[in-house]
């Protein structure tokens, strides 16, 4: 995995050190991550084109907010996912793909942390528990 620390390797490597919190883009194919201060993007769209890419890429990146203490998980599908067709079967694979590659992306760096999902996405978990 590749991963680009804005707007400096060095800038990170300091804010990881001082325990600051971070915004993080993973690439679905987890070739690709992009992380950096809160303070230096504030949202993931913005950072998304602090490093070149259209704000409009944000549905090809799973979105993590995370500290030494956790890690909170912007839990938001999108309708084209792997051009799966069912709701509830895009939404169980988006999870499991999300687990998988946010869990290896922070392990990359060190961060061996739990993986929250906050509550007002909790709708897409009513969706994966109809069956």
């Amino acid at each position: 995995m590749e991963i680009i620390k804005y707007p400096s390797e060095e800038s990170v490597t300091n804010a990881i050190d001082a325990d600051e919190s971070f915004l993080a883009i993973i690439s679905f194919d987890g070739k690709k991550a992009v992380m950096c201060q809160i303070e230096e993007a504030m949202e993931h769209h913005i950072l998304l084109m602090k490093v070149g890419y259209k704000s409009t890429d944000i549905d090809k990146f799973f979105r993590i907010v995370f500290d030494k203490s956790g890690a909170d998980w912007t839990f938001v599908c999108p309708s084209d996912y792997k051009n799966i067709p069912y709701k509830d079967k895009r939404i169980k694979t988006f999870y499991k793909d999300g687990i998988y590659t946010i869990s290896n992306f922070l392990e990359s760096i060190g961060y061996i942390v739990g993986i929250n999902i906050p509550k007002r996405y909790s709708r897409h978990f009513n969706i994966m528990n109809e069956d």
